[in-house]
């Protein structure tokens, strides 16, 4: 039996939404905030931090700057979920917009769910005690108030600057200091793919 370029990219979709939040129970229930385990030296670091905001780490203020940011990540992931429907239709789309497209509302749902449900199902982690998946307490936020995790850390500069430096000799000196999830991955790589391979596709519909 044939499967439909429709199933293959909701496969896909599924497959990266379980990595995703398969990496993040991992280490929400067995790290505690700032803990840090190397993976490649210092160079490449599971270090476990949670953000009330967007993508890297960057934050929106407040409870209500928390709640609409959930609301405007859930209408986009839809809307991209239509766009990607209507493009199904057509033979002429080509697979790897589908493919970048997907990724998108991956990382977009993958963030939606921490921020939904973690709340409800987690307790709080702490730098000292690991969260527990429904504890008997209950969880730590109510819906739509549950903080993203992140965990992935690749500090590529990380030097102490010369001391004979004006102002800024001695301090520590970081280049790429965010740290983000795979959700947030699946964001950059695919916007970039369809950016730098299908950028023709797009300026065609635009025409």
């Amino acid at each position: 039996m044939k499967i439909g370029r429709g199933t293959k990219i909701t496969l896909f979709v599924v497959l990266l939404l379980i990595i995703d939040q398969t990496i993040k129970i991992l280490v929400k229930t067995n790290m505690t905030i700032g803990e840090s385990i190397g993976v490649i030296g210092d160079w490449f670091q599971l270090y476990f931090v949670e953000n009330v905001g967007m993508a890297f780490g960057m934050s929106i203020g407040g409870n209500i700057g928390k709640f609409f940011l959930t609301v405007i990540r859930i209408a986009l992931g839809i809307a991209i979920i239509f766009y990607i429907r209507k493009l199904l239709k057509r033979d002429d789309t080509p697979v790897g917009v589908l493919i970048g497209l997907a990724a998108i509302v991956c990382g977009a749902f993958g963030n939606i769910i921490d921020s939904l449900f973690y709340g409800i199902i987690f307790s709080e982690s702490s730098f000292t005690q690991v969260a527990v998946m429904f504890p008997p307490e209950g969880g730590y936020a109510p819906m739509f108030f549950g903080k993203v995790v992140d965990m992935f850390y690749f500090p590529l500069i990380d030097i102490t600057l010369p001391d004979w430096l004006p102002i800024w000799g001695g301090r520590p000196f970081r280049f790429f200091d965010a740290v983000f999830n795979f959700a947030d991955s699946c964001i950059v790589v695919g916007a970039f793919y369809l950016l730098i391979f299908n950028w023709k596709f797009f300026g065609k519909e635009m025409k």
